[in-house]
């Protein structure tokens, strides 16, 4: 248990929070805005995310005060993590940037959900609700109709949303996860590289598609993993999911502003079905099933 003494201010947790969460939504700004204006290809824009992730990544880690040797991670860890950031590329192609950050927030939570039932975890009624509920809005979504988001960037979406979840599951209890991620993003690299390769005969970028994915992978990813580890280290294991809460919200209100994307009816039902059923989950945990 860290010291009192040692714990941040709360005005630095927020603050820490508040940036990590803004970076996050702030991806799926980045990725749309690249592929959206024809700047850069899917496979381009991921292999240079993850690059320039793991070489900030690799500075911060490198950089901090009593750093440790070796490389922490693992390919299996790295398979996830470039699954996600492959999955997420294509996606948005053709997906608003509102809707894509709430399918992949919906898919990565509805992930470890089942990873804990699965475990013996036991929810109560509420609990079962709440993930009903999500559920519910999760097919909402995406029922066919003038206002559905297209089927394929859906579909890539929720994938790249289970790849995340379970990276996030294999990462739970990371002596290091700073250091973990960068020897992540790092073994994610050629992964990366190799995706592209099929996609080089059309593969195009200019010089703002290249930016953006590069600001998406140094900084909103490496940077902004970086943010969330340190205020993790004073938030609390609920406290830390139901801020993330926040991300949907934030990169639909972002897509609304910078990108004119429409904030429709069904969009915000279906907002307010899946973030208030995980939040009646996160609220209502239950207990591990004993074992006889």
């Amino acid at each position: 248990m860290r010291d009192s003494a040692a714990a941040a201010s709360p005005l630095k947790v927020l603050a820490l929070t508040a940036a990590s969460m803004i970076a996050f939504a702030a991806n799926s700004l980045l990725c749309r805005l690249a592929l959206q204006q024809g700047g850069i290809d899917p496979a381009s824009f991921g292999a240079v995310r993850v690059v320039s992730g793991a070489l900030a990544l690799a500075a911060i880690v490198r950089l901090r005060p009593g750093r440790r040797p070796g490389v922490p991670g693992d390919w299996w860890s790295a398979a996830m993590l470039f699954a996600y950031v492959a999955f997420f590329s294509f996606a948005y192609v053709s997906l608003p940037a509102g809707t894509g950050a709430l399918v992949l927030f919906g898919a990565v939570q509805l992930t470890m959900f089942g990873a804990a039932l699965r475990g013996g975890e036991r929810f109560p009624v509420v609990g079962w609700i709440g993930l009903a509920l999500a559920g519910a809005g999760l097919v909402y979504l995406v029922l066919p109709g003038v206002a559905a988001p297209p089927l394929f960037g859906t579909l890539s979406m929720a994938l790249a949303g289970a790849a995340w979840g379970v990276y996030s599951l294999r990462g739970r209890g990371a002596a290091d996860p700073l250091g973990a991620t960068a020897g992540n993003f790092l073994r994610a690299a050629p992964m990366a590289l190799a995706l592209w390769l099929p996609f080089a005969g059309v593969a195009h970028a200019d010089a703002q598609g290249i930016l953006l994915a590069v600001v998406s992978g140094a900084l909103t990813s490496g940077v902004g993993y970086a943010l969330w580890y340190a205020a993790l280290r004073d938030l609390g294991a609920m406290r830390a999911a139901t801020v993330q809460l926040s991300v949907p919200p934030l990169a639909a209100l972002g897509a609304v502003l910078w990108l004119g994307e429409a904030l429709t009816l069904r969009l915000v039902l279906a907002s307010v079905a899946i973030l208030g059923g995980i939040a009646l989950v996160l609220t209502r945990r239950g207990r591990r099933r004993s074992v006889s």
